[in-house]
């Protein structure tokens, strides 16, 4: 095969189609994962040890599996399990499956940042008699969030860059058509540079605007800890 810039120039428009559904299976996964997330996080509180230890493993057993077979699973399996039955259109599953997969991490950033918070301001709400819910949304989770949010922003990275997994369930997006105008001229070298391009060109300048965070967010915490002291 010989590098063909008419080609490549003739195939940017036919990607670019693509592009917007590969941000919005992006945003609508990610923000599943943050929901979801959570449900991780308080699964993990309640007293009871089974349901913690349920909870636990499960969230290990999604972690450690591929999310193209938890995407296969979503879609073509549960359609077949009587329990379930439930047939999803493949944007939908992708969504699922995404999401579901990367919330067991951002379980682990919100654990993180609620335990970055000192003991003295949950020894501090306890003393006001402030109710469970005003500690959480007033007290803790303001202190907790900040910090964490670079690493909310990598997973966010991470995401965008797994989504084109979402093509082998039939996802119309940029590596789906990519694939299809390979197929159909034989020619997959200058389509599959244009989805690389276009990765690059959205997901680099966000790597480096996360790291403006972290930077930021760490001087702040740096200066937090040396007044506490």
């Amino acid at each position: 095969m010989t590098w063909s810039w008419e080609v490549f120039f003739e195939v940017i428009p036919i990607i670019f189609k693509g592009l917007w559904i590969t941000l919005g299976l992006t945003i609508a996964s990610y923000l599943f994962a943050v929901v979801f997330g959570f449900f991780w996080l308080l699964a993990n509180q309640i007293p009871s040890k089974i349901v913690r230890w349920i909870a636990r493993w499960t969230a290990e057993f999604i972690r450690s599996t591929p999310p193209i077979v938890q995407l296969f699973f979503i879609y073509y399996a549960w359609p077949m399990v009587p329990v379930i039955g439930v047939s999803l259109n493949p944007f939908a599953a992708a969504i699922i499956g995404l999401g579901i997969h990367f919330s067991t991490y951002l379980s682990e950033v919100y654990r993180s940042g609620i335990e970055s918070v000192s003991k003295g301001q949950w020894e501090a709400s306890t003393a006001l008699n402030l109710s469970t819910k005003d500690k959480w949304l007033k007290v803790i989770l303001p202190q907790a969030i900040p910090p964490v949010i670079p690493m909310l922003g990598n997973y966010l990275i991470m995401m965008f860059k797994e989504v084109p997994l979402a093509s082998t369930i039939g996802v119309v997006a940029m590596l789906h058509l990519a694939n299809d105008y390979g197929a159909q001229h034989w020619k997959y070298v200058e389509p599959l540079t244009v989805v690389a391009l276009f990765f690059l060109i959205l997901s680099y300048p966000a790597a480096l605007f996360v790291k403006k965070l972290e930077i930021k967010y760490n001087r702040n915490f740096s200066k937090k800890s040396a007044t506490d002291m």
